[in-house]
């Protein structure tokens, strides 16, 4: 008995550290006496010895008991090695929170809204030289030219000097890492944009200072608020004649509702802009050019009372921006960063894209101001923190062909939680299929890098086996599930065709810019017409898919308009449509989940086909989710 006795203690001594007594110590010593005295050698030599000392109260023998047997001394070698084992899980645990809690604090994404022409891309184009990722910018014209913008890959937005395609970017700016979300400035691409705008924590909102809100700002407007996106304004283009900036701030209360807080201000507007008063350092900063396609060079700083001013701005000028400041603090001293967070006030920044002006500010305040990547929520109302272990993406945009050479297709995942490392499994939770995400890449336009890792916020492209569709949610862990993202009414329908010879090609043309949301495409019910129907927003939508299927597919194709106007699904099913009969100026057709659509040539057929069959019908709808599984 008290051999084995002495062989257990020696074994708890090893595991605790190594000397904590010697043979002739353990020796004829009681055996309570022997596990205390082991204990409290371990508590002077390690910190973790609480544990053992635990584990030796359960391990004590009473008076009354059987004697210690070696099946007693292999159990307390076990309980040794899963406190180690507890040990070595939960340090491991600590480290992992750490590093996704600092990895998530430095990350910033935000997607930008303009209508067209406002500078968007040129916008874009900026931050990034900023950011270093970039060293000459390629200003986007409306013609042919040699050097084209980086967010602007595709041929045919080179071309027409226009953003058709929703680009990720990414860059570092002092110690953060921004992703940016280039969306398309047109309004035929508009659901395009809602899209992205699911992946996005921020929206900016740029604002042509001569032209002042306008159409398509509105719409993406609207659709920024109803993902509850904190917004920041930048006013563009001051180096051109322009509007007064309180007219321009009191267009934005008036139309959207959203009070404005003036982060700086312009001194002059057209060719008479010389430079900002920056409130949150109240300090005017005059800026000299040094070239459009480089950094502008910022002059000194000054106090609004320096009398150097005088001297260096027009005088009219001058006593304008005074009048100005004065007015400004009433609207308070400082932003309200809640109030921003939760879409209550929007910043305002004025500058000049084109010519760097106030652009380094407003990415310094936008990286201090702008929302965090933070908790989604799933369809059944689960939040799910970024900094989960488990890993959690979105699949919110699907591009096929950025590399025509391999015919590739790209899926653009957002991670929402979690550590994404190359070579990880997840399960598209959709279908429950295992992928492994073995080539992940960071997308910078049509270049691509390794991904080796990535968190939350950041968004990642990986090849596209088939298996991921706009609105997938991929997952290590529980299977979850993230609100759909929505397919809206088009309002242009067309029947595409092409020659019989080409029908192999056709077909996959049709599969790879259906699977990546380019349009919408329907087909008839009556099962004697093959052809498909491709519904847009817009014309640009149909030239850029006839654009694509010659130019990536080699298929020449025809489109013959039809002559309806507005879409409405039917949630109650085909039963309804049945029940219903015969609709007059009505076309019914399907989608490509088989569900029954209701073409209208317009809004007066819309009614009366409500007037008519309404109560069969049901209700109708102007948008589809798609299904759950």
């Amino acid at each position: 008995k008290e051999y084995v006795g002495y062989r257990m203690h020696r074994t708890l001594a090893n595991r605790c550290g190594g000397s904590m007594g010697t043979p002739t110590r353990l020796r004829g010593m009681p055996s309570l006496q022997c596990h205390r005295l082991l204990a409290r050698r371990a508590q002077e030599t390690d910190h973790q010895a609480m544990k053992v000392m635990d584990m030796l109260e359960l391990l004590e023998t009473p008076p009354h008991a059987e004697p210690i047997s070696m099946d007693d001394t292999a159990l307390s070698v076990q309980a040794a090695q899963a406190v180690k084992a507890a040990k070595a899980e939960g340090i491991k645990a600590e480290l992992t929170v750490e590093l996704l809690t600092r990895e998530v604090a430095r990350r910033r994404n935000f997607a930008i809204i303009s209508h067209p022409d406002a500078g968007k891309t040129t916008l874009t184009e900026k931050l990034l030289l900023y950011g270093g990722a970039i060293h000459e910018a390629g200003e986007v014209k409306a013609r042919r030219a040699s050097r084209h913008a980086t967010s602007d890959w595709m041929e045919l937005e080179k071309s027409r000097g226009i953003s058709i395609t929703s680009t990720a970017l990414t860059f570092e700016y002092q110690g953060t890492l921004v992703n940016l979300l280039d969306t398309p400035g047109h309004q035929d691409f508009s659901e395009d944009t809602y899209r992205t705008l699911a992946a996005a924590d921020n929206a900016v909102m740029l604002v042509d200072a001569a032209k002042g809100i306008e159409p398509q700002t509105r719409k993406l407007f609207a659709v920024a608020r109803l993902r509850q996106l904190p917004i920041f304004t930048f006013i563009n283009k001051m180096d051109r004649p322009a509007l007064n900036g309180f007219d321009i701030i009191d267009q934005l209360e008036k139309e959207f509702g959203l009070p404005s807080y003036p982060v700086n201000w312009p001194i002059g507007s057209g060719d008479r802009f010389c430079g900002i008063y920056h409130r949150p350092i109240k300090k005017v900063v005059l800026y000299e050019q040094k070239g459009k396609r480089s950094k502008g060079v910022t002059g000194s700083q000054y106090d609004l009372n320096d009398p150097i001013l005088r001297e260096l701005i027009e005088p009219d000028l001058f006593e304008q921006l005074l009048e100005d400041v004065e007015l400004l603090e009433v609207l308070g001293e400082d932003l309200d960063r809640e109030a921003l967070l939760s879409g209550k006030v929007t910043p305002v920044f004025f500058g000049a894209a084109q010519n760097n002006f106030g652009v380094e500010l407003f990415l310094q305040e936008f990286i201090k101001a702008a929302a965090r990547p933070g908790p989604a929520v799933t369809r059944s109302g689960v939040e799910v923190s970024p900094v989960s272990s488990n890993f959690s993406g979105l699949v919110f945009k699907l591009q096929a062909n950025m590399d025509p050479k391999h015919r590739d297709r790209v899926a653009f995942v957002r991670v929402v939680s979690g550590r994404f490392e190359k070579g990880m499994k997840v399960k598209v939770a959709r279908t429950g299929r295992v992928v492994t995400l073995s080539a992940p890449q960071r997308m910078f336009a049509n270049e691509r890098t390794t991904v080796e890792e990535g968190f939350a916020g950041d968004v990642i492209g990986l090849t596209n086996p088939g298996a991921f569709a706009i609105g997938d949610a991929l997952v290590t862990g529980p299977t979850l599930a993230f609100p759909p993202i929505p397919t809206f009414s088009p309002e242009l329908f067309s029947r595409v065709s092409c020659a019989p010879s080409q029908k192999k090609p056709f077909a996959k043309a049709i599969e790879g810019l259906l699977g990546e949301g380019a349009v919408q495409v329907l087909y008839s019910n009556d099962g004697y017409q093959n052809d498909p129907i491709l519904a847009a927003v817009g014309q640009l939508q149909y030239e850029v898919v006839q654009y694509r299927m010659k130019e990536e597919y080699g298929v020449d194709s025809t489109l013959e308009a039809l002559p309806y106007t507005i879409a409405r699904w039917v949630p109650a099913g085909w039963d309804a449509v049945h029940a219903a009969g015969r609709m007059f100026n009505t076309l019914v057709v399907k989608d490509i989940f088989g569900r029954p659509v209701l073409l209208f040539r317009n809004d007066f057929s819309l009614k009366q086909v409500l007037a008519d069959a309404g109560s069969k019908l049901g209700e109708l709808s102007p948008y589809a989710l798609p299904p759950e599984s």
